[in-house]
């Protein structure tokens, strides 16, 4: 685990681990890793690192990892329960195990997946659904969505909602023009934030921008906050047609010092994802005192709560006309209301809390 790489299920690891084991430092805890772990994750005295071989970077190297190497290290260590952050269990271990399950996305968009990742998670994730003594989710979305497809016993699955880092936080007007002199020569911009994934749906954001630049003629940006692992034919073709191409600032992975203020200067932030697990972004948002559009598809109305506009992900029309609405300064300002009193409903503090309890009760 390097911090400067986490993305989003890494760092939902880094802040629910790092509160555990300082809130407990009654209990040991062992952290498994598949290389030299960064120093800054082994959070307090009460971790043992173990790394284990070999490295699993491949769908063949996860099956020796989890059914060979794990199931080796918990017989040795002979835990009271295993906790897997991302969902991956060794079948073979008969040690007690909790799957914390973000989303089964690759369910319902197949098409998103390489051909080899796509057939491991099809054929693994259903059996660790299933061999998981606790299941730990992060929406009552994506509970449903278990239980629909893999038919596991709704009792044994558990909602903890995500949380956003701490240094997520409003600033003031001086602040937010040095940051746009920064990224956008001053202009105002929406902000996309997220692996450029093609669920995440820069397909339609990219065109949606067009219209909506089109139809008001305004000098926004949009300033996409992502490194490009997943740019697929769509979305090069959406980003090469668009008209104003020149609007768009590609800005690559940022630190999370840096995303703080980037968020926080943003004028509004676009997440219109098609399938999310839960969407840490929105409260990141929220935190910031900027209004948020995003999808009425999969969790987001449930995380957005009232505090959000909902669009049609997968109406590009919905979306600009969504982006349209936020200029006016009444719906900005209810946005930003309700979202001030939406953020408090999420913390890292209650994520570590959550999984916790459901840890103990095991």
């Amino acid at each position: 685990m390097l911090i400067n790489k986490l993305e989003g299920i890494g760092w939902v690891a880094y802040e629910a681990l790092n509160r555990i084991v300082k809130a407990h430092p009654e209990h040991e805890f062992y952290f498994l890793f598949d290389r030299k772990p960064d120093p800054r994750c082994i959070f307090a005295e009460n971790v043992r690192p173990v790394v284990l071989h070999p490295q699993a970077r491949h769908p063949f190297l996860y099956i020796i990892y989890f059914e060979f190497a794990v199931k080796r290290a918990l017989r040795k260590i002979k835990p009271d329960c295993y906790l897997s952050t991302d969902a991956y269990l060794s079948l073979r271990s008969n040690v007690k195990q909790i799957a914390v399950f973000h989303d089964i996305n690759f369910e319902h968009f197949p098409q998103d997946f390489p051909k080899l990742a796509l057939w491991h998670y099809k054929k693994f994730f259903p059996k660790y659904a299933e061999k998981a003594d606790k299941i730990i989710t992060v929406s009552e979305f994506s509970k449903q969505d278990i239980v629909d497809n893999y038919h596991v016993n709704s009792e044994k699955i558990n909602v903890v909602y995500n949380g956003a880092n701490e240094g997520f936080k409003p600033l003031d007007e001086t602040e937010k023009i040095l940051i746009r002199n920064d990224y956008t020569n001053g202009y105002q911009y929406f902000m996309f934030v997220g692996s450029l994934h093609p669920r995440k749906n820069l397909a339609r954001l990219f065109p949606a921008f067009d219209m909506f630049k089109e139809k008001t003629k305004s000098d926004m940006k949009l300033l996409v906050v992502g490194e490009k692992r997943w740019w697929t034919e769509p979305i090069r073709n959406a980003f090469e047609t668009m008209k104003h191409k020149d609007d768009v600032v590609f800005v690559g992975h940022l630190q999370m010092n840096e995303l703080n203020k980037v968020t926080a200067a943003a004028f509004a932030s676009v997440y219109v994802s098609y399938f999310e697990g839960f969407g840490i972004p929105i409260i990141e948002a929220y935190r910031c005192d900027v209004p948020v559009i995003t999808s009425n598809v999969t969790s987001m109305p449930e995380v957005a709560g009232d505090a959000a506009l909902l669009v049609d992900p997968f109406s590009i029309e919905s979306i600009a006309d969504a982006m349209e609405k936020v200029l006016d300064e009444n719906v900005r300002k209810s946005l930003i209301e309700k979202g001030r009193i939406r953020k408090n409903d999420f913390s890292w503090d209650k994520t570590a809390e959550g999984w916790w309890d459901v840890i103990v009760k095991s």
